[in-house]
């Protein structure tokens, strides 16, 4: 038999679990979770990690952060995973279909412009396969259209464009690290971003909207976090 996937798990994770069961972290704070936010962001080049429930909810986190909701348009490859068009309706917003090159699989930045309407707000580029998107051509068109730009990075940690990582192009960037993907913590996901104000708004919705003072919600939040 061939597996799809078979997690290797052949380090501290035993060790690492049994801490947290013996110091009662078991939610979403400690000194794992901040680690990890941590050493992962800057693997990536860039300054913030927001770690969340899965790389769906990921998705969700960065759309909803960046203020993506009714009446816009998020423009996505027509290759991929159904999460990227069920995150954008999710927020209100309609998803819109772009061809992929047909060498890596991933959106044809050739034929983004021709899809951008005044209702256009993003584009989400996907990493399919561990094959790196055009991001230097998608991120010139994003700037002259004044969009965002969303990488989704679940099958590509540490892949390389023109030796910078993935991750580090968009405004915000979504990993997986479910039980088939590069790196695993079961079940799992994080957002990286180079803007702290941003960071700040997706702890703040990743956390049902909690500030001070408690329990006086201004936002709707969600319970998108990572345990320990």
């Amino acid at each position: 038999m061939i597996r799809v996937c078979e997690p290797v798990l052949d380090g501290h994770e035993t060790k690492y679990v049994v801490d947290c069961l013996e110091t009662n972290w078991i939610s979403s704070a400690g000194k794992y979770i901040d680690r990890f936010e941590e050493k992962f962001s800057r693997y990536c080049g860039v300054s913030f990690g927001v770690a969340c429930s899965s790389g769906t909810t990921a998705i969700h986190l960065a759309l909803a952060a960046l203020g993506i909701g009714p009446g816009d348009e998020v423009i996505i490859p027509d290759f991929t995973l159904i999460v990227s068009a069920n995150m954008v309706v999710l927020t209100g917003a309609k998803p819109v279909l772009v061809d992929v090159d047909p060498k890596t699989w991933c959106i044809d930045a050739n034929l983004i412009e021709e899809k951008i309407t005044p209702r256009a707000r993003a584009i989400m580029a996907v990493h399919m396969y561990g094959h790196p998107c055009d991001m230097e051509s998608i991120m010139a068109v994003a700037s002259r259209h004044n969009l965002c730009v969303i990488e989704d990075c679940a099958e590509a940690h540490g892949a390389e464009v023109n030796g910078k990582k993935v991750g580090s192009f968009g405004d915000a960037s979504c990993f997986s690290f479910y039980g088939n993907k590069i790196l695993t913590t079961g079940e799992g996901g994080m957002v990286v971003c180079k803007d702290e104000a941003l960071a700040r708004r997706m702890r703040l919705l990743r956390n049902q909207g909690f500030q001070q003072p408690r329990f006086v919600h201004e936002i709707v939040g969600f319970n998108y976090r990572m345990t320990n």
